[in-house]
């Protein structure tokens, strides 16, 4: 029973480092998956670090988005990772900063 306590530790200790959220509060301004790199440096300012990642295809594979990361933070020991896929974001990361 106490190996079993350890594993769930284990196990939750390892989801809470590296977390996806479908939203971000910048401010009093909440940016969220689906909007525009635009709105979201309007909201957020501009990014600690951008990256360009490489590129990617359509679901129908006629058009190539370049995927770009963003990096804002640390923001209360944590780093936020915004991806974006053709001006768009499609994902929100954060991670505690080391």
């Amino acid at each position: 029973m106490e190996m079993m306590r350890y594993v769930v530790a284990g196990v939750l200790l390892a989801t809470i480092t590296n977390v996806q959220a479908d939203t971000m509060r910048c401010g009093s301004q909440l940016v969220t998956t689906g909007d525009r790199a635009f709105e979201v440096e309007r909201k957020c300012g501009t990014p600690e670090h951008r990256d360009l990642v490489g590129y990617t295809l359509s679901r129908n594979d006629r058009q190539e988005f370049a995927l770009e990361e963003w990096v804002y933070g640390p923001r209360n020991g944590m780093l936020s990772i915004l991806t974006f896929e053709g001006n768009r974001l499609v994902r929100i990361e954060t991670r505690r900063a080391n």
